[in-house]
């Protein structure tokens, strides 16, 4: 994919065969991170003339197609859920006043409640068979929805749905975080995370195809929809269950020389791999740690503002005079601005770093958007579908700080509480999105919720300011407490060591781990 090396990357030297692992005590061994001991059992293997560009393309192949099929299922749910209110759901459940917006909260506290159990049971169990596992579950959820009558069945199966979900990001952030090194994860959670944008074109085709099933059929149009979106669910969690591997070790697409590359090459990272042994004190750490408390903000002002297109954007085209039909097809351009911007930021950060700076970059076209959405009169057609389409650049906001966290944060029982954390800042901000689409703001155009995504945005960009400050400080202070141990210091380049990269330190623990911005 790419064959640059970042900044944050250059100065650093990966473990060699030839390094072995010393330990105190037998606890510490125990504690060593599964890659640190297939390291140690393959330290023999000379792996120095493994092509690592040509096994990384290997691993796009196998691993983040996969994960991109899983994001696009994971949204495409909540696209047809948008396109359903416009093919006669409200009609056929009675849904009265806000009742359309209270099965996405149901959702979405749901999915927030269920991050508690999540950051245990992700570290505790095969990361790829417990996200298959929830997969089906979801498919059969979603085939169910069909049979709804009320909305009290609607807002269960949603409730179910949020529950099956909620893994999935946490999930896929730590799978990804496995294979790369931190500047190459930067285009690849890009990719995955362009499901959003994928899902809303085939929503909008899914929803314009199955408005062409005639109203006397037996059964409705979106309940067709909802059985062929689970059908094809089930068959995804097939594919994860049987195909995706839990770590590198597990690949069967490598042989154990590519392995042991793998390994050796992202060691760099000194985040660790996989180590199912719990430890408590670095939940606490996780919760502590300010750069994780600043990086939700953005995380759920990113997700409150894309409601507005997630939900209800067929909605408010809808609004403007325009058929069920054509609603759903002007609604696919927003998935192309979400798939453009993220490519763009993803493979930007790749290049150049400075993550800070294109968070604050995101942040603008969501605050034109927003202006042209709350300012502009109704009848003005051209203007108010640019400002929604403008809106949906700030789900690319998600991918630089999903990113940005697995990133900077190490220890296994950490990340997983991160990626969990991270996963909640969904959670959170669905919860509050559709609070502000009120009924009774129908007639005045929803305004109260486009002035929120001005707020939000204006917000995003001061934390990432704040953020650039926070890890420009601690870096600082570190190179100043240990000059020698500097990366960007030392001339001859900075050896990581087996303990550093694969004993399970905290990023708090390890002096010589750098955070990236």
């Amino acid at each position: 994919m790419e064959r640059n090396v970042d900044l944050e990357e250059k100065s650093a030297v990966v473990v060699t065969k030839e390094e072995t692992i010393s330990h105190s005590d037998d606890e510490q061994e125990g504690n060593l991170d599964a890659a640190g001991k297939f390291l140690q059992v393959h330290k023999e293997i000379d792996s120095s003339n493994i092509d690592i560009n040509r096994v990384r393309h290997k691993i796009d192949r196998n691993v983040i197609i996969c994960l991109c099929l899983v994001y696009i299922m994971t949204f495409l749910d909540k696209a047809i859920y948008n396109y359903a209110g416009v093919m006669g759901m409200k009609k056929d459940l009675k849904l009265k006043g806000s009742q359309f917006s209270h099965p996405p909260t149901g959702y979405a506290v749901a999915h927030l409640v269920m991050q508690i159990p999540n950051a245990y049971l992700i570290q505790r169990l095969p990361v790829s068979k417990w996200l298959g596992g929830c997969i089906l579950a979801w498919g059969i959820v979603t085939m169910a929805t069909a049979a709804v009558t009320n909305f009290q069945g609607m807002l269960a199966t949603r409730v179910l749905l949020g529950m099956a979900e909620s893994t999935v990001s946490p999930s896929l952030m730590l799978i990804t975080a496995q294979w790369y090194t931190k500047s190459e994860q930067a285009p690849r959670f890009a990719v995955w995370h362009c499901g959003p944008g994928v899902s809303q074109i085939l929503g909008g085709l899914l929803s314009f195809a199955f408005q062409a099933v005639p109203k006397d059929y037996p059964v409705s149009s979106w309940r067709l929809m909802f059985i062929t979106l689970g059908a094809v669910t089930v068959l995804t969690a097939v594919i994860v269950l049987f195909y995706l591997p839990d770590t590198p070790m597990d690949a069967k697409f490598l042989t154990t020389e590519e392995k042991v590359a793998v390994l050796r090459h992202v060691s760099i990272n000194m985040t660790g791999v996989a180590n199912r042994t719990p430890r408590p004190k670095e939940i606490l750490e996780a919760l502590k740690d300010l750069q994780i408390l600043l990086l939700i903000f953005p995380g759920v002002f990113a997700t409150m503002s894309t409601g507005l297109t997630a939900t209800y954007s067929t909605t408010l085209i809808k609004r403007l005079g325009f058929t069920g039909r054509q609603s759903a097809l002007l609604n696919m351009p927003a998935g192309v601005v979400g798939i453009v911007t993220n490519l763009i930021v993803g493979f930007g950060i790749r290049k150049t770093s400075n993550r800070w700076l294109w968070g604050i970059g995101l942040t603008v076209p969501g605050i034109i958007g927003a202006s042209l959405l709350s300012f502009l009169r109704r009848s003005n057609i051209g203007g108010t579908l640019a400002g929604l389409y403008m809106v949906s650049a700030i789900y690319s906001i998600t991918t630089v700080v999903q990113q940005w966290a697995m990133s900077n944060v190490s220890g296994n029982t950490k990340r997983a509480v991160v990626a969990a954390l991270m996963a909640a800042c969904y959670g959170l901000g669905s919860i509050i999105a559709p609070q502000t689409f009120q009924a009774r703001d129908e007639k005045g155009g929803y305004i109260p919720a486009k002035i929120t995504i001005l707020i939000t945005q204006s917000v995003c960009a001061l934390v990432f300011v704040l953020l650039f400050m926070y890890y420009k400080m601690e870096n600082g202070r570190r190179n100043r407490i240990d000059r020698q141990a500097a990366l960007e210091d030392d001339t001859t380049g900075a050896r990581v060591t087996t303990e550093e990269a694969w004993s399970g330190m905290t990023d708090r623990q390890n002096k010589r781990f750098r955070y990236v911005y």
